[in-house]
């Protein structure tokens, strides 16, 4: 039987979820499906929305998100798990 030793290098399913409380008046992907384009907040930071694609376990669609700053390749994420950025009142 195989045993597991605690690690800091494990990853808390906590770290794995957007805190929606750090950014007020922001919207879940759950409440409205982000569009190409959109600038969304994930757990890695600021990021836009690349692609739209078919539908998660909990029903939110996944996306594919490249990062702001560069720092990875383009990666995916459950619209659930993301914060839309609020429209901008020129936009409105």
């Amino acid at each position: 039987m195989a045993s597991y030793s605690p690690t800091s290098r494990r990853i808390h399913p906590e770290s794995l979820k957007v805190d929606a409380a750090a950014h007020p008046g922001w919207s879940t992907g759950a409440e409205h499906t982000p569009a190409v384009g959109d600038q969304v907040f994930c757990t890695e930071g600021m990021g836009e929305v690349v692609r739209v694609l078919g539908r998660t376990q909990n029903g939110s669609r996944l996306l594919e998100l490249r990062l702001a700053d560069g720092r990875r390749e383009a990666f995916f994420a459950a619209a659930s798990n993301v914060l839309i950025a609020p429209a901008s009142p020129a936009a409105l």
